[in-house]
């Protein structure tokens, strides 16, 4: 049905197609995400494996703490899970309550992240990993009738007070962040 020259051609635009997908794939697999930072609503569970009395779900409250079994108030803010894991090990090393101590720490729940303005049900929401813009209004309910979807809004998680940047739809939403649609002008 097809001569070889055609076939020839097909299977060599297949191959550079393959090419470019494995190219663009294989880039990005080795591009490193930024380590999530703990803030202030993050829930957390640390496993102590020589004694489960020790292991427990916490949850970082609004000053960047968490009050640990046996170690009591610990600030976390800003660490990495990794981070945390290092702090509490030392610290039940040097409080004398695990001689080795064996334990991990795995992220249980991201804080949330809030839609305000020409939103149909602004308030908080849980965070879902690669958030966009147009996703978080969805879970919102929706714009408005009077929402500006050009000027849209984002103030970051630590990012100085009053500080916003401009988003589009694509944009990502990150744990924390504050996402505000001003109403249209008319």
């Amino acid at each position: 049905m097809f001569s070889n020259r055609v076939k020839a051609r097909f299977i060599a635009i297949a191959l550079v197609v393959a090419a470019c997908v494995m190219a663009v794939v294989g880039a990005g697999s080795f591009a490193q995400a930024p380590e999530y930072k703990l803030g202030a609503g993050d829930k957390v569970r640390v496993v102590v494996l020589a004694d489960p009395e020790f292991s427990g779900e916490y949850e970082v409250d609004a000053a960047g703490n968490m009050s640990v079994r046996m170690i009591g108030r610990l600030s976390v803010l800003g660490m990495t899970t990794g981070q945390l894991e290092a702090a509490l090990t030392e610290r039940y090393r040097s409080g004398g309550y695990l001689r080795n101590p064996k334990l991990s720490v795995e992220l249980l729940s991201a804080r949330p992240f809030f839609v305000l303005g020409e939103i149909v049900k602004p308030g908080s929401y849980p965070y879902v990993a690669g958030l966009t813009v147009a996703q978080a209004v969805a879970i919102a309910g929706g714009y408005t009738r009077r929402a500006s979807t050009s000027r849209i809004k984002i103030k970051r998680f630590g990012s100085p007070s009053g500080s916003e940047d401009s988003v589009n739809e694509d944009s990502i939403v990150n744990p924390g962040d504050i996402l505000r649609v001003p109403e249209r002008f008319f």
